[in-house]
């Protein structure tokens, strides 16, 4: 069959990458799956990990995306979102389709928190916006 998506093929192995910092929030590590380069920036995804505690790191601020699509997959540990007015407890095997524009903020996460995100375009913009409401204070992580 011909292909006529214009788009590559891609398989990744965990020995081919690796989580690095840089990326959106400084407080957070990702992991490139290759789907950006892929689809020539139709689409990104990503793993993204817990790297600092959500009481040092202040979580991601209110916010929304510029984007098409954006979907949120919790492989591992939770998350605790604002989505609007509303606290969201998101658990390892939970989805979130996050609608375009939603205001939304990442307040808490565990130690082990780890979500793929899968996003388009992959260059979508991320805005601040005014506060929706008050947050709740995050758990802090205990020592070991």
């Amino acid at each position: 069959m011909l292909d006529k998506t214009g788009t590559l093929f891609s398989h990744v192995k965990p020995s081919d990458t690796s989580f690095q910092g840089g990326g959106l929030r400084d407080f957070f590590l990702y992991l490139d799956l290759g789907v950006a380069q892929a689809t020539h920036g139709k689409v990104v995804a990503h793993l993204v990990k817990a790297n600092r505690p959500p009481e040092s790191s202040g979580g991601t601020g209110w916010h929304r995306h510029e984007a098409d699509f954006q979907i949120v997959i919790m492989t591992k540990g939770w998350a605790k979102f604002m989505y609007e007015d509303q606290v969201t407890h998101v658990e390892a095997g939970d989805v979130v389709h996050q609608r375009p524009g939603i205001r939304h903020y990442l307040f808490d996460y565990s130690p082990d928190m780890e979500y793929l995100e899968i996003v388009s375009p992959a260059d979508f913009k991320t805005v601040d916006v005014d506060p929706v409401c008050s947050i709740p204070e995050p758990t802090p992580w205990s020592e070991p």
